[in-house]
């Protein structure tokens, strides 16, 4: 069973950044897709940023150009530096990962594992 946990966020002035990061632990299954999704008071959980088994990376429109995602060479963290950061920014972090993610960035459930999730604030 693969377990996740977040850190890095925090309240930044629009225009900063922030790093999370996503620590792994447990068995992480062969084939696995791993991203960071958002929510924000009031509205859906969307995709952020994926990485896919073959390393490709995708990012949600409203983050492309601002936002990175890596995992370090042992697989075990999973980071998201953004940069110029937005108020629209605001919301839940989550760490999430499984074999598909269905209709991403939308969420329409069907991801099964899941952090606790980290708060970011940007401020105008």
């Amino acid at each position: 069973q693969v377990q996740l946990q977040e850190s890095g966020g925090g309240s930044v002035q629009a225009g900063g950044s922030l790093r999370l990061s996503c620590v792994i632990s447990g068995v992480m299954p062969s084939g696995y897709t791993i991203g960071w999704f958002r929510q924000a008071p009031g509205k859906e959980r969307e995709g952020v940023a994926r990485l896919d088994p073959d390393g490709t990376t995708t990012y949600v429109d409203s983050v492309k150009g601002r936002a990175t995602i890596s995992q370090d060479n042992a697989k075990r963290i999973l980071t998201l530096q953004m940069d110029r950061m937005r108020p629209e920014d605001t919301g839940m972090y989550y760490c999430a990962t499984d074999l598909f993610f269905p209709r991403w960035p939308l969420y329409v459930g069907g991801i099964g594992h899941w952090g606790q999730g980290t708060q970011v604030t940007v401020s105008s």
